[in-house]
């Protein structure tokens, strides 16, 4: 495996990718608003995207973690770990039935097909994945990820080529908000970098060395970095026409021709599959730890279970559980990067009293 970083790189861009990031919504809202300072953000986000994947992983190869539960307990001991745990567990959940019911969503509104068609196809495609634990994982994404990045890059400069670097907005939205693209950088990667540890600290089988670990880290970050780059530079140019939809890049990927709007459908269902695939697993993964039952019993009952509640509203939970997650992120973040400069801090100690 003298490419694993490679697998690596698409793992974790495919589950940071989600609905939200694919879709243009949390593009906009925590880049776009600021108009061309945006780019400074993404730039913030894309290298903390890269530190946190290359610490995630390299730990993972040195310390030999196999879950999230074996990386969190020593940095936060076993009181604080299980809190931490069952608002993981949660979040992933409930994230994994809002992309099924998402799905259902993309096969109505998109290819006018039956909504619950979109439901029981995402589950069905979930469940064969998760079967095959890590190795699905990471074939799914080595496959749905190329076309993903290649998607996002094609539709973003066909706006560019077409309209310019023409923003309609150039300097920011009049908004009451509080922050700067700075902060906004930091909630942003700390948001999404939960569930991201949650999968990279269960890729032990993939990592050959701390190298490709290192390498798997930094251009999964590159990766999300190109694509959100491509994405707010379309968005910036056209934000008077998209600010306020629910999908933004649809209407994007309209503007360059009816083909380019279904590809455009066919990447943001391929974003949401490869996040649910990521949710699930972190799901199954810890369930199948506890109960000690077959992982295959545990995948079928999880995606059955799924299945009638992505048809529930869970806006109220939502509203309850991403800030909750949001603020444990950023808690998660700092810690992670603090313990990790203090271990390379002692191991340069550690060289330079053998120097001497």
């Amino acid at each position: 495996m003298k490419n694993s970083w490679k697998e690596l790189a698409s793992v974790y861009i495919g589950t940071v990718v989600g609905a939200g990031f694919a879709s243009g919504q949390e593009i906009i809202q925590f880049f776009g608003v600021f108009g061309y300072k945006g780019i400074y953000g993404i730039i913030l986000a894309t290298a903390l995207f890269s530190i946190v994947g290359a610490i995630v992983l390299s730990r993972v190869f040195r310390n030999k973690i196999k879950s999230y539960s074996e990386y969190i307990t020593p940095l936060f001991g076993r009181r604080i770990s299980k809190i931490m745990e069952l608002i993981i567990i949660s979040y992933l959940f409930i994230g994994f039935c809002i992309m099924l019911a998402g799905s259902g969503a993309v096969f109505k509104e998109q290819f006018n097909l039956p909504y619950n068609v979109g439901i029981y196809v995402m589950a069905f495609l979930c469940f064969l994945t998760l079967v095959f634990s890590v190795k699905g994982i990471s074939f799914v994404n080595k496959i749905a990820v190329p076309f993903l990045i290649i998607g996002i890059i094609l539709v973003g400069s066909g706006i560019i080529l077409k309209e310019g670097f023409v923003f309609s907005n150039f300097n920011g939205v009049s908004i009451t908000k509080t922050g700067n693209w700075v902060t906004s950088a930091l909630l942003y990667v700390s948001f999404n970098s939960i569930s991201a540890i949650v999968i990279l600290a269960s890729l032990l089988p993939i990592v050959d060395s701390e190298k490709q670990a290192v390498k798997g880290g930094i251009f999964g970050g590159l990766g999300l970095g190109v694509m959100a780059i491509f994405i707010l530079l379309s968005t910036l140019i056209l934000y008077t026409d998209v600010y306020g939809i629910e999908i933004p890049m649809i209407r994007v990927a309209g503007l360059l021709g009816k083909w380019s709007g279904y590809m455009y459908s066919a990447i943001l269902w391929l974003a949401m599959f490869t996040t649910a695939i990521g949710n699930g697993f972190g799901c199954v993964n810890r369930i199948t730890a506890s109960s000690k039952k077959n992982q295959l019993f545990i995948s079928a009952i999880f995606c059955i279970i799924s299945i009638p509640l992505a048809k529930i509203g869970f806006s109220s939970l939502v509203s309850i559980i991403y800030p909750l997650f949001g603020y444990l992120g950023i808690f998660m973040l700092v810690y992670i990067i603090i313990d990790e400069f203090n271990h390379i801090l002692k191991r340069y100690r550690r060289n330079l009293y053998k120097r001497k």
